[in-house]
């Protein structure tokens, strides 16, 4: 199948339209996606058919002008705004009313990116840590923000509006608006603001 995929979309490692083929592969991937209850598309969201989009049980949304990339995992309590792209194996799982990840609009996620909005519970040493539960965290995501390649946002956290995330980065706190952080665990190490 993968290579039915690469012939249509000419291995474009994100979703066109710009030929037949391209747009035949962007007709599958909204209908494979549509195939579940409670996933809700514009008709302008561009989706791989290699992308694996599942709403369990809560409710799916991806804005208009917006991208899903080949082998990205979005799953779960999602909602992703307008003109706004998850490129290429990133791996996004919402769980329930209190596991939310909100993306706003114009971000950019690069290939291989990690929220998970769980935990699993480990406090009890002596029973196993399947049976302990997960605790659910919101993750959110504003506007115009560029989340680097391989980054991990952890249960929880909040990036604010136009901060930019260095490849590699583990985020457990909070990011102010406008912020340049990386490392691990990520640290702000400027402001956008300042710089202009």
């Amino acid at each position: 199948m993968s290579l039915l995929w690469n012939l249509l979309d000419k291995g474009y490692s994100m979703p066109s339209n710009q030929t037949l083929g391209q747009r035949i592969a962007l007709w599958l991937g909204r209908r494979m996606a549509m195939r579940h209850r409670h996933v809700h598309i514009t008709p302008t969201t561009r989706i791989s058919p290699r992308a694996m989009l599942h709403p369990r049980k809560d409710h799916l949304r991806i804005g208009s002008d917006s991208t899903i990339g080949p082998g990205a995992i979005v799953q779960g309590n999602i909602t992703i705004g307008d003109h706004s792209s998850v490129q290429a194996n990133s791996i996004l799982v919402g769980y329930g009313e209190h596991g939310k990840i909100t993306i706003g609009n114009y971000v950019r996620i690069a290939p291989q990116v990690m929220m998970i909005a769980g935990n699993h519970v480990f406090a009890d040493p002596d029973r196993p840590i399947h049976e302990q539960g997960l605790e659910a965290k919101p993750i959110v995501i504003e506007d115009d923000c560029w989340i680097a390649g391989r980054v991990n946002i952890m249960a929880g956290v909040t990036i604010g509006k136009g901060s930019v995330i260095g490849a590699g980065a583990v985020v457990t706190k909070d990011v102010p608006p406008y912020s340049i952080a990386v490392g691990v665990p990520a640290k702000v190490i400027g402001s956008r603001k300042e710089n202009s």
